[in-house]
């Protein structure tokens, strides 16, 4: 199924930490998703420094987005929601530059150049 439903995904997300007995078999372990997490970092820095495509650079990114998915799953929060709220707060920080390159943050401790 292709859908662009937040919901859709989701629901097939947990089908398949359902068809897998994620929760039953340590899948759902948040140190574990943590690494598994890591190591989709790890690659997708290595389709950015090795210069792969933007296809695999585009599923690595996949790979990371259904992991934190399956995580909002396994320690029930509802990511949709914070991925707004978070949004909200973003949209009122100021932005600076940094070494160069923009930054958005809340800059806590350092002074206003």
């Amino acid at each position: 199924m292709n859908s662009d439903s937040y919901q859709d995904m989701l629901n097939e997300v947990q089908a398949f930490h359902d068809k897998h007995q994620f929760s039953e078999n340590g899948g759902e372990e948040m140190t574990y998703r943590i690494s598994l997490m890591a190591e989709e970092l790890g690659e997708i820095s290595s389709c950015v420094t090795k210069g792969k495509s933007k296809e695999e650079l585009a599923e690595e990114c996949a790979d990371l987005f259904i992991l934190l998915m399956g995580t909002a799953i396994a320690a029930d929060f509802d990511l949709n929601q914070s991925f707004w709220d978070k949004m909200k707060k973003l949209e009122q920080r100021k932005s600076r530059m940094v070494d160069g390159r923009i930054r958005v943050s809340e800059f806590r401790g350092v002074k206003e150049q």
